[in-house]
Formats: structure tokens, C-alpha cells, sequence
């Protein structure tokens, strides 16, 4: 069990963040990042995810007539943007990742539907540990779905088997400028009991 103070750096008081610190983010820290969020579960380890990380204001522009107006100043800000995507092909690497199967390949291979909704589903879950493992080694996150996926698609992704997902800003968040955490469904709100 870990700490009441890290579930609190990871969900509890952590914030999304909109402004940034002028404080770069290293190499060294995005590589930890997925070092750390590769390690969480998928089905059948199949591992979809796949991250384009942006610095420059040159990459930056790129991305910006994609996003919607409430996301430019937070993106272009930023030390670090991240696309977090999915690979739709991810099966093809499945001899490798998952080899106590050598059929689950072809399960994929031969059914689009299942792929398609596996790769969707697995890539979200594994955004989720980006978050987390972001958070984790200090850094704050601004998490945003305000952008237009094909144009990201066209731009950074063009052969069209990895496909955008949710952008993730990463950096120092400006703590003076952090917006009050909103309101959460209660439990009898949102689970049952069976």
C-alpha cells in the first residue's frame, strides 16, 4: 500500500494545469515517463500506446491549427506537449509482447473490429499511467481533448495506422495560477453495489 502523501501527488490534490513555469523538461524525464507507464497492465500486454513528444515552438506550431482557441496559449506555453496515440496495428508486435500466445496475432489481425476497439481501449487505459507516472517523478500535466484529431492525424501520423488520442501539456505548473479542483461524483452517485 502506498502512502496517503503520494495518492495525493498522484490523484487526491493533484491538478490540471494550464500555466507553466518557464522550466524545461529533459530528455532524461520524458524517457522516465515511459519507463514508468509502460509498465502498466493491457490486455494481453499488447501495449498500444504510442507518444509523439513536442518542445519546440517549430514542432509546437504544427500542432496549433489543430487545437481549439481555449488551448493555444496553454500548448504553446508549455515545456512539453504530448500526443498520446495508438497504434492500430499493435497485433504485429504481439509475437514479441505477448509470446505465451503465438496465436494472438492473427486474432487481432483477422478482426479489425476487435483490433480497433482493443488498440482505443488499451491506448486510454495506458494515457492514464502516462498521467500517473508524469505526476510521479514531479512533473504536472494538463491533459486536454479540445483538438482535431484528423488534423493531428494528417500532420504527425500520416501513413495513418497510429491515431491520435488526448494531448497531454507537461512541465512545472504554475502554482500561483492553479484553478480550484472541481467537484467529483459521490460513490451512490456513480457505483453500485451488487
Amino acid at each position: 500500500m502506498v502512502d496517503p502523501t503520494t495518492v495525493d501527488v498522484l490523484l487526491r490534490t493533484a491538478r490540471s494545469h494550464s500555466v507553466w513555469l518557464d522550466r524545461p523538461v529533459t530528455d532524461a524525464q520524458l524517457r522516465e515517463i515511459w519507463d514508468i507507464a509502460k509498465m502498466g497492465p493491457t490486455s494481453a500486454n499488447c501495449s498500444p500506446a504510442r507518444v509523439v513528444f513536442l518542445r519546440s515552438q517549430k514542432d509546437k506550431q504544427r500542432l496549433r491549427p489543430a487545437l481549439s482557441s481555449t488551448n493555444v496559449d496553454k500548448t504553446m506555453s508549455a515545456p512539453a506537449t504530448a500526443i498520446v496515440a495508438y497504434d492500430t496495428q499493435f497485433y504485429e508486435l504481439l509475437p514479441r509482447l505477448f509470446p505465451r500466445n503465438v496465436d494472438m496475432r492473427s486474432i487481432f489481425a483477422n478482426n479489425p473490429e476487435l483490433a480497433a476497439v482493443n488498440a482505443f481501449r488499451n491506448g486510454t487505459l495506458q494515457g492514464a499511467y502516462f498521467l500517473l507516472a508524469t505526476r510521479a517523478i514531479g512533473l504536472d500535466v494538463g491533459a486536454m481533448s479540445g483538438f482535431d484529431n484528423a488534423k493531428v492525424d494528417a500532420e504527425f501520423f500520416p501513413d495513418g495506422r497510429v491515431k491520435s488520442n488526448f494531448l497531454c501539456n507537461v512541465g512545472y505548473g504554475d502554482p500561483a495560477k492553479v484553478m480550484q479542483k472541481l467537484p467529483r461524483l459521490d460513490f451512490e452517485e456513480a457505483c453500485r453495489l451488487l
